[in-house]
């Protein structure tokens, strides 16, 4: 199954070339009309890039060193988001709230009817009575010694008694908190939301039944969302690159918002094998949805100096040519390009760019692979 999807983007690639898809032009037939076919140029769409898993970065030049362009997903707080479920038998028979709706933290969100629930609450009544009995007796005994008509010993035995029953009381409260609501009355428990925030899921419905072995018994999803996580996947190579704290613009149609680097994974993805990065975005404007697919770009520091460095995952050999592929309106352009020494993961351009270009760095290979085989279609 594995070697089936890693060579799903070449897949889509080649089928791009070869006109498999309506952004893609056959360059064979084009040429058979006589028309003037670029040569070097792989035309995608960006899904068809995005699906592939190719990373568009700017290289590094002077003082600036660049950025990391990649896609994202935007996900709610997983510190700010909290499930509320059913812990106890019984059936929901009131709804207070809808999903969207803004609710603060004790606010009543639904109320079950349950025979444990009346179990638990039965409980709570009958040891309150006990307790209340006991704090009676123990103040009449007192009162009684006090005038010497009972001795210390039956006072001691009234105060354990009375400690014995507030343990009983309170353990019956705690129980009816454990079921995850508030004290409702008799067969009925109130489920109170656990946080302020907003309802971003509900599965509960009027009448549905949990049972204490099912499956699933969430009822709502809370979450607050004035501050989302911005989910990256960056190749080990700019990994390496990364810091937390780092500048990172988060751009959609019509929007664009700075966020920071908090958290970059030590290892790598069982399935991607890519490193996980989370960022932090302030959404108190409310603008992001979480689920949200957007653009990050990771802004790099500079390291001084003119020299231009881009991945030595972009550099890629077509034919006798050493070549980057730079990022154009419609795809990708083969870039003859020379190259200096290799710095780590990075590897610095003599000649070929002047660094203002967006080039492909991860997963780049596939691009030389869907050139070789649109090549090989010419000669055909």
């Amino acid at each position: 199954m594995k070697p089936m999807l890693a060579a799903l983007p070449l897949a889509l690639l080649l089928a791009a070339c070869r006109g498999g898809t309506p952004s893609a032009e056959n360059p064979t037939e084009a040429r058979a009309r006589g028309e003037h076919v670029e040569e070097g140029v792989v035309s995608l769409t960006p899904q068809q890039v995005a699906t592939a898993g190719i990373e568009v970065v700017s290289p590094a030049i002077g003082g600036n060193a660049g950025a990391i362009d990649l896609p994202a997903t935007l996900e709610s707080d997983p510190q700010a988001t909290r499930i509320v479920a059913a812990s106890v038998p019984g059936r929901v028979i009131e709804l207070r709230h809808n999903l969207g709706d803004s609710v603060v933290r004790g606010e009543t969100l639904a109320i079950l009817e349950s025979r444990e629930a009346a179990s638990l609450q039965a409980e709570v009544h009958r040891t309150a009575a006990a307790a209340e009995l006991a704090r009676t007796t123990l103040a009449r005994d007192e009162a009684l010694y006090a005038k010497g008509f009972r001795p210390l010993r039956e006072v001691d035995i009234s105060r354990a008694a009375a400690r014995q029953a507030e343990v009983a009381l309170r353990l019956a409260r705690e129980q009816v908190a454990a079921s995850g609501g508030r004290n409702g009355s008799y067969n009925r428990i109130l489920i109170a939301a656990p946080i302020s925030g907003q309802i971003i899921s509900r599965s509960a419905i009027l009448g549905r039944f949990f049972t204490a072995d099912a499956a699933d018994t969430e009822l709502f999803r809370l979450a607050r969302l004035d501050r989302l996580s911005v989910a990256l996947s960056l190749s080990p190579a700019d990994a390496g690159r990364v810091r937390p704290g780092m500048a990172v613009r988060i751009t959609a149609p019509g929007r664009a918002q700075a966020a920071r680097i908090g958290f970059i994974s030590p290892v790598l993805d069982a399935e991607t094998r890519q490193v996980r990065a989370i960022a932090t975005l302030d959404n108190r404007s409310g603008q992001w949805r979480a689920g949200e697919p957007v653009m990050a770009s990771i802004e790099l520091p500079g390291t001084g100096g003119s020299t231009i460095r881009i991945p030595s995952t972009a550099v890629q050999t077509v034919g006798a040519r050493t070549v980057v592929f730079a990022r154009t309106e419609t795809g990708f352009r083969a870039v003859p390009v020379t190259l200096g020494r290799q710095d780590g993961a990075m590897v610095t351009v003599a000649d070929g760019l002047t660094g203002r270009e967006r080039i492909a760095a991860a997963n780049s290979f596939t691009l030389k692979s869907a050139l070789g085989a649109a090549e090989a279609g010419h000669e055909d």
